[in-house]
């Protein structure tokens, strides 16, 4: 076995989870509100940089979404299992 730093101290804290989770439903319409604004931000020709930040926040909440909803995937798998 290699010796070395664990891997989960080199994961970004970007792509950590939040301690607020958000259910699946809130995080579809937070995903729908920065769909919203990317797409005003780019039609009103606003500065790279919030455009950016836009995209950011938008990879971030569908990174959350997935975990969001595997982590409700798992629970309901696990309560029919134990059933």
């Amino acid at each position: 076995m290699a010796g070395g730093p664990a891997l989960r101290s080199l994961r970004s804290s970007r792509y950590r989870r939040g301690r607020n989770r958000l259910s699946v439903e809130a995080l579809a319409t937070r995903i729908a509100d920065l769909v919203a604004e990317r797409q005003a931000l780019r039609e009103t020709g606003s500065p790279v940089a919030a455009i950016e930040r836009n995209r950011v926040q938008l990879a971030r909440a569908q990174w959350e979404l997935a975990h969001a909803l595997i982590d409700e995937h798992l629970t309901d798998s696990a309560t029919r299992t134990a059933a």
